[in-house]
């Protein structure tokens, strides 16, 4: 639940529909891992590509064949991936109560420097549905090559409800 002020409380599942976002389908796995592990209070989701129904939406890197922007939409693909991931392990958004870890790593060209535009898609994402105060701090890291040539990668940890 997440409060601002005096204001009621808004669940991260009325959230998602206050600001009309529809989860994609939860993804399925690349290789031999699972999408979702519980350990205590904690829910690790393995890395979200930026892909819809196991196609993906980008291809490349971020200051080459992809802009900033390009890689802001992936960004925020591959967390909506992550929330529906996590939706599905959980059943509900509504179980989670913080957000632990974020972090985002981005394939780049050597010369690219704004990692932290591109993971503000992501960040983004988080604030809309749990609002600032359940948001941690964040990684950004910029690397040769991520999964399947894709240009974006998402590690969420979320704190749980029991």
């Amino acid at each position: 639940m997440v409060s601002q002020g005096n204001a009621p409380a808004a669940s991260a599942e009325k959230r998602l529909e206050d600001n009309g976002i529809v989860l994609p389908p939860p993804p399925t796995p690349f290789g031999a891992y699972v999408e979702a592990a519980r350990i205590g209070n904690l829910l690790f989701l393995s890395g979200m590509l930026p892909v819809v129904g196991h196609e993906p939406q980008f291809i490349g890197r971020i200051g080459g064949e992809l802009s900033a922007e390009d890689g802001r939409k992936a960004a925020e693909i591959a967390c909506l991936s992550g929330l529906s991931a996590a939706r599905a392990y959980l059943g509900s958004l509504d179980r989670i109560t913080g957000v632990a870890k974020l972090g985002v790593y981005i394939a780049t060209e050597g010369d690219f420097r704004d990692h932290p535009k591109v993971a503000d898609g992501a960040s983004d994402v988080l604030v809309k549905v749990f609002g600032t105060e359940m948001l941690s701090g964040r990684i950004v890291l910029g690397l040769a090559s991520l999964p399947l040539g894709m240009p974006v990668e998402v590690e969420l940890i979320f704190e749980i409800a029991p």
